[in-house]
């Protein structure tokens, strides 16, 4: 008995491939019929790269028709559940626009948009797709501002500008790491870093920026030329200018963030900066 089960098993297995390569293979107006329902069944069992092959032999023989709506909300789903996202938004898109009266409207359109989510790439790379997705998903909040999904979007839209921020940030940083074959540019992180505050106020990353600006500014400092010549002002104390404004940016981070978790590197750098400049006093 066991050993017909086994034997059993391929055989139906066999059969069933058969049986879709059959399928696959006719033409003739009785196989768009059995396409469909063949490609239906196989995309409720979950085969969706079968299910997907069957309704692209069909989908021109079902324009105009009153299934054509059904199949090509399906095929799109395939393309989304194979994860291909390129493919998934582009077919979305087209359904929502051939169909706008579409008891599957909303959800084709959030499909669509999430697709372009799910095609943004790490923050470390290029974030066309990122904002590409962030412009998709905010139009579908505009256009379905009631929608039981507008939550799943919203918060696709703070992970997408997350990512944004990140990215931005990433690139401060950059200018003043140390690495390999690359030279620290403490004024370009300083420019990064004010650009990233001012478009990002309400950032998570905030106070990192805020500390890694100052960190900037005093590596800045205390790496400086003594003086430095100046066509409008003659010979500037560039050191103790950029001491000074260590100094005032090391303060305002303590008022800022009182009880940061960079508090104890901060009061350093401050003391540091005061011992410096005190030297500055004793030499007038």
């Amino acid at each position: 008995m066991k050993k017909f089960f086994y034997i059993l098993i391929p055989a139906i297995i066999l059969s069933s491939c058969s049986e879709y390569q059959k399928v696959l293979k006719e033409s003739g107006e009785g196989a768009v019929k059995k396409k469909f329902e063949m490609g239906e069944a196989l995309y409720n069992d979950g085969k969706f790269a079968k299910a997907s092959r069957l309704f692209a032999q069909i989908v021109p023989e079902y324009r105009g028709k009153p299934q054509a709506q059904k199949l090509m909300y399906l095929y799109a789903m395939t393309f989304y559940e194979m994860k291909d996202y390129y493919t998934s938004a582009y077919r979305f898109e087209q359904f929502t626009t051939a169909y706008p009266k579409s008891e599957k409207l909303e959800e084709a359109a959030f499909l669509s948009a999430k697709s372009y989510y799910m095609l943004s790439p790490a923050y470390t790379k290029d974030q066309k797709e990122t904002t590409e997705a962030i412009e998709k998903t905010q139009e579908f909040i505009n256009r379905f501002p009631d929608s039981k999904y507008l939550e799943d979007a919203n918060k696709l839209v703070k992970e997408l500008e997350f990512k944004l921020e990140q990215k931005a940030f990433h690139i401060a940083k950059q200018y003043s790491d140390i690495a390999p074959g690359f030279t620290r540019d403490f004024t370009a992180a300083i420019k990064s870093f004010d650009n990233f505050l001012y478009e990002f106020p309400g950032s998570k990353l905030r106070e990192d920026a805020f500390y890694y600006r100052l960190d900037a500014v005093y590596q800045q400092a205390v790496n400086s030329f003594e003086y430095i010549s100046s066509r409008e002002e003659g010979v500037v104390q560039l050191r103790k200018q950029r001491l000074e404004t260590a100094k005032e940016y090391g303060n305002s981070f303590k008022k800022m963030f009182a009880n940061s978790k960079y508090t104890e590197q901060v009061n350093e750098m401050v003391s540091a900066v005061e011992e410096e400049l005190n030297t500055y006093s004793t030499q007038s």
